[in-house]
């Protein structure tokens, strides 16, 4: 599905990276980030441009083919892996920041995805995240068309109990990101280390 989304000279999420993340980026150490389902590379490129080392994981071959061609027009360096979240190896201790925007994924692979993602990260590294919450159905200005792929406040403290949160909100905001996330929203943000 994501490769034949991806497959058009738009890039449907435009170029420009995430306002939270462009307002926050600087919470995260710099070093190595991992940016989760980051198919066309917008913010990859955006984190590479503030001087981090970036590695970019998506399911879509297409999306990440755009992703470098972002980069290059940027000049600058991203990795790029090609990659199913329920199957890739996020390492131990390996990253200074995870940056997790817009990736909805079924409940049970979320809440494996965010075990890893507490064994993955430094002492002292941040996992920054931008999501829809349930009541973006409501809009019906992007995300996914389930609630239970969505994520709360509540979800964050449940499923990431090892973190604390200097940043956790859940707030309606105008979003402008191409055509596919184009409106007011209903999202949580979260900005949180390990305790």
């Amino acid at each position: 599905m994501w490769d034949e989304q991806y497959d058009t000279q738009e890039y449907i999420y435009g170029k420009q990276p995430n306002d939270f993340l462009a307002s926050h980026y600087d919470a995260v150490p710099k070093g190595k980030v991992l940016l989760l389902a980051e198919g066309e590379g917008r913010n990859a490129v955006f984190m590479a441009k503030m001087g981090y080392s970036v590695t970019a994981v998506d399911l879509s071959n297409v999306g990440l083919k755009k992703a470098q061609q972002l980069a290059k027009e940027n000049h600058v360096s991203i990795e790029t892996i090609c990659a199913d979240l329920a199957l890739f190896d996020l390492g131990e201790n390996q990253w200074d920041g995870i940056v997790s925007i817009y990736c909805h994924l079924p409940s049970p692979l979320r809440q494996d995805l965010y075990q890893r993602i507490e064994r993955a990260i430094k002492p002292g590294g941040v996992f920054l995240l931008e999501a829809y919450r349930p009541e973006q159905l409501a809009y019906k200005t992007g995300g996914p068309s389930d609630a239970s792929m969505m994520i709360s406040t509540h979800t964050l403290l449940n499923e990431l109990p090892h973190f604390i949160f200097s940043h956790l909100a859940a707030v309606e905001r105008v979003i402008n990101e191409g055509r596919n996330h184009h409106g007011l929203g209903a999202v949580v943000q979260a900005i949180g280390s390990l305790k």
